[in-house]
């Protein structure tokens, strides 16, 4: 039994190296590589990045990876939200240092790319729960009202940041790209499932 929890321990945190190192490693060796410059790349590979970081959020707030306690999840998902806000600051700085005029389209809403928009919708909504992360306690905002807040602002950054992804012909292979965020998909929708189920029967449990 201990031998079947060590294994299924590493079995997770495994596939979730794979899930997020696969796209990265394939999309370092694009030959599209050759022709970009490095503040371009770094700027592309801290997308990529921030797309990890935001399968590993529901999988930390929902208690899915083994060897972390609730508090120490909490605590993960915390500091993984800052790191995806640093990571997207990346990702815009590099692409305003290398066309300052297409970042000025995406910002405003002008650009003709498709994916534009919901890069830009996915980055505001990142800074916004980001920015009511610290001020939370400033702010006095209760842990419902917060919720309340938080939900519609992650299930925002997911959904627009996987379409923004998907939509980029780029230096990502497509089928890593479309798995991964297919794994990000999920894991949100199973986190959000599981824990109004959990409230429901904490509500359930006091009313009676």
């Amino acid at each position: 039994m201990k031998a079947w929890r060590s294994a299924r321990v590493h079995l997770i945190w495994a596939a979730l190296a794979l899930a997020i190192g696969v796209p990265i490693a394939l999309a370092a060796a694009s030959e599209q590589l050759a022709w970009r410059g490095p503040v371009y790349i770094l700027a592309g590979f801290a997308g990529i990045v921030a797309l990890g970081l935001v399968l590993v959020q529901p999988l930390l707030i929902g208690g899915y990876l083994p060897g972390l306690s609730a508090y120490r999840g909490r605590r993960a998902h915390h500091w993984i939200g800052g790191a995806l806000a640093f990571a997207v600051v990346i990702h815009v700085a590099g692409l305003w240092i290398t066309s300052p005029p297409d970042m000025i389209d995406a910002l405003t809403f002008a650009s003709p790319t498709p994916f534009s928009p919901f890069g830009v919708i996915a980055m505001w909504a990142i800074f916004a729960v980001a920015l009511l992360a610290l001020l939370r306690r400033r702010l006095g905002l209760r842990l419902r009202t917060w919720r309340i807040v938080h939900l519609p602002l992650a299930i925002v950054i997911v959904a627009s940041g996987v379409v923004h992804c998907l939509l980029i012909e780029g230096t990502m292979e497509t089928i890593s790209k479309a798995t991964l965020c297919a794994f990000v998909l999920a894991a949100t929708a199973k986190a959000m499932i599981d824990l109004r189920r959990k409230r429901a029967l904490r509500g359930e449990s006091i009313a009676r």
